[in-house]
């Protein structure tokens, strides 16, 4: 595959990232660029001047793995940077033909199997669903549709959560840190553009996003990838209010690609309590 300026852009951009200080290299007075310069990535990595620079201009095909831990060192990258940058290595020469996911045409081809909507349904605690890494979501429990009621509200979001994040207005009341939320939206969809090249439904959606909104545009310029497994979130839900809450998010072995998020509140906060009126809510037929 032919992915010669997604890598350079991420290598230049990484590399812009890195000031001499953080490299342990002296400053100067007379620097032309931000971050390092070519010659200093090649030299913490060991590696010729040309010979980086012929990987900044995008040729990965056929560099071993110890080229690539080299670059990754030098570039300081951290875990979610190295996965991607392996990950455009394997695409450039073709192998990872057997790991990447198993492509699915679209969110309407696939089903939950009955015992994952048991699981689902059996939290109880919390919002629970599954998402690709297009971040459709696919499946839900009955709190996590109450959850992302306006996410559902709009037709045109198509239950998406990068395309409801960008272009509908309420995600700005529903994220109060709206652009922390933005930037790892973002960041979600790199990452999977890195490790599913061949996604046509993603790169159609990326498209969408990036002719819509200059929010996404910029921000998918900076090439920035992240690995989303836990943390915490601040919400307001129009039905009941502010919400801070803990998520976990874990990798499905038997549907590769597809990611379980369960959502929790500390006990006795008043999240908790948000959660358990959203609950009450959802259970009432016409009030979630």
């Amino acid at each position: 595959m032919d992915n010669r300026e997604e890598v350079r852009e991420f290598l230049t951009s990484r590399r812009a990232k890195i000031t001499p200080e953080r490299a342990g290299l002296p400053t100067g007075s007379r620097r032309r660029v931000p971050g390092l310069r070519r010659s200093e990535v090649a030299a913490l990595a060991d590696m010729s001047v040309e010979y980086y620079a012929k990987l900044e201009r995008g040729s990965l095909a056929g560099v071993s793995p110890a080229v690539l831990e080299a670059l990754a060192r030098a570039l300081r990258l951290d875990d979610a940077e190295r996965a991607h940058l392996l990950n455009l290595a394997q695409a450039a020469d073709g192998s990872d033909s057997l790991t990447r996911p198993r492509r699915r045409r679209g969110t309407d081809r696939w089903r939950p199997h009955p015992s994952l909507q048991w699981t689902l349904d059996a939290v109880t605690a919390g919002p629970a669903f599954v998402r690709n890494g297009r971040m459709d979501v696919l499946a839900v429990n009955g709190l996590a549709r109450a959850f992302y009621a306006d996410v559902y509200a709009a037709p045109g979001n198509q239950a998406n959560l990068a395309r409801f994040t960008f272009l509908d207005p309420a995600s700005r009341r529903f994220h109060p840190d709206w652009d922390r939320a933005a930037d790892v939206a973002v960041a979600i969809l790199r990452t999977e553009a890195g490790r599913n090249p061949y996604d046509k439904d993603l790169h159609d959606l990326v498209g969408e996003l990036s002719t819509r909104s200059d929010a996404f545009r910029t921000r998918w310029g900076t090439h920035d990838v992240r690995h989303h497994g836990t943390g915490t979130k601040h919400f307001h839900h129009h039905a009941v209010g502010d919400l801070t809450l803990a998520y976990e998010g874990l990798e499905m072995a038997a549907e590769p690609g597809l990611t379980l998020t369960i959502y929790t509140a500390e006990p006795g906060s008043p999240s908790e309590e948000a959660l358990r009126l959203l609950a009450s809510l959802a259970a009432t037929p016409g009030t979630a």
